[in-house]
């Protein structure tokens, strides 16, 4: 059974490192960079007596309604954030390549290269389903199961929030023992978590993508920054893309919204905390997952330093993939969808991003950032940690200022 204790007094710090674990079987979860919220302990559990949760930013953490609960290890055994995650499937030499698609409209819609696009596009032609992240209500990141091109393309775009897996895990489950070809692509943390859960009975016909992840940032503060850019525009958004690539794939991070009066405007204010790393899940600091022993059969994102290895690849800069086949079962895919593609193959070493070496930091202002949210919200920390208001034109000066008296 897997534990969870809240502490009353400071949500930011979630868990209450004094309480005892009663049961052997229990996982005493005391601090929240211990978990990473993929859902698989939650969806194991048959007797239901695990629910997620979400902590002052957002961020779901297991709870057990321990009158439910029977004991049975299970939710101990299935978690996967850890060393010892499944990597048997592995090949010796994972094999790297640059991609792109070859079609100028699937590039236009994606952040990169439109790898994922002739994947999913393959598996759909050939009767399967795809999983991947989405939107629910209104801009909430949610995963999604998708059987048309349609509902596809909602999975386009990069969506820089910790999506809400709900009870995906148990429909991915149910299309395996239905005998249909499943397509998931996620976070490292959640395709190992679906794998652990899956096991390895059920794995032959599951294909896992996995993105080359900086972090999850909070959902809490992307809602509150939905509701502040409605605010200050005084309009709904009805269209949105977390990284604007309508100048160009190699640009600096910038949100674009499109609201109801046809109005676009365009901020950088998500993409200045979760870059400074204010706005991460704790447990991204120490991600298992950031080397060459990737959990899925394929790892894909963008491919910076491509100009190395690939410079002919992106010569109008619309976007270009890294793509590593992980796997048998990922190479084999990569081969089948890549006539909808340009490719090349690159030495893996040559071709290495920085989280697939280490970890992001996580800025040491995190605890007090959180507890500033908690207590006075999400204009204050703006303010106080983002590029809104004055203390951000100060800061911006001072810089300027340092670097003049340096040359």
């Amino acid at each position: 059974m897997l534990y969870v204790q809240k502490s009353e007094d400071d949500r930011t710090s979630l868990f209450n490192n004094n309480k005892k674990n009663p049961v052997d079987t229990m996982i005493n979860i005391n601090n929240p960079a211990d978990c990473c919220g993929c859902t698989a302990c939650a969806s194991i559990c048959a007797h239901d007596a695990i629910t997620m949760k979400p902590d002052a930013l957002g961020f779901l953490y297991p709870e057990v309604d321990r009158s439910n609960c029977v004991d049975c290890g299970l939710c101990e055994k299935v978690c996967a954030f850890n060393d010892d995650y499944d990597k048997s499937f592995n090949i010796d030499k994972p094999l790297a390549y640059a991609a792109r698609h070859k079609i100028e409209e699937e590039l236009r819609y994606s952040r990169s290269g439109a790898v994922f696009v002739a994947m999913s596009d393959y598996i759909l032609e050939h009767g399967g389903v795809v999983y991947g992240a989405g939107y629910a209500d209104h801009f909430r990141v949610v995963h999604k199961r998708a059987i048309t091109k349609e509902e596809c393309n909602e999975f386009k775009g990069s969506k820089y929030v910790q999506s809400d897996m709900n009870t995906v895990f148990r429909q991915v489950k149910q299309d395996l023992k239905a005998g249909l070809a499943v397509l998931f692509s996620g976070t490292p943390c959640q395709t190992a978590g679906l794998n652990s859960y899956i096991g390895k009975a059920q794995r032959k016909n599951l294909i896992l993508v996995d993105i080359i992840c900086h972090a999850v940032p909070s959902p809490s503060i992307w809602k509150d920054y939905l509701g502040y850019i409605e605010s200050k525009f005084k309009s709904n958004v009805i269209k949105l893309e977390f990284r604007d690539k309508s100048v160009g794939w190699y640009q600096p991070y910038m949100e674009s919204f499109t609201l109801a009066d046809n109005s676009i405007h365009k901020d950088f204010l998500l993409g200045y905390l979760f870059g400074s790393g204010l706005v991460s899940r704790p447990s991204c600091e120490h991600c298992r997952y950031c080397n060459l022993s990737r959990p899925s059969d394929l790892t894909i994102g963008d491919f910076w330093g491509y100009e190395k290895v690939a410079p002919e690849m992106n010569t109008d800069n619309k976007g270009i993939s890294l793509v590593i086949c992980n796997t048998d079962k990922g190479c084999s895919l990569f081969r089948e969808c890549s006539y909808m593609l340009h490719t090349k193959h690159v030495e893996l070493m040559n071709s290495l991003q920085p989280n697939l070496q280490h970890p992001s930091s996580v800025d040491p202002r995190w605890h007090q950032f959180a507890k500033d949210y908690q207590k006075r919200g999400f204009l204050y920390v703006a303010r106080k940690y983002g590029n809104v208001g004055y203390r951000y034109q100060l800061r911006m000066l001072m810089d300027k200022i340092k670097r003049k008296l340096s040359i």
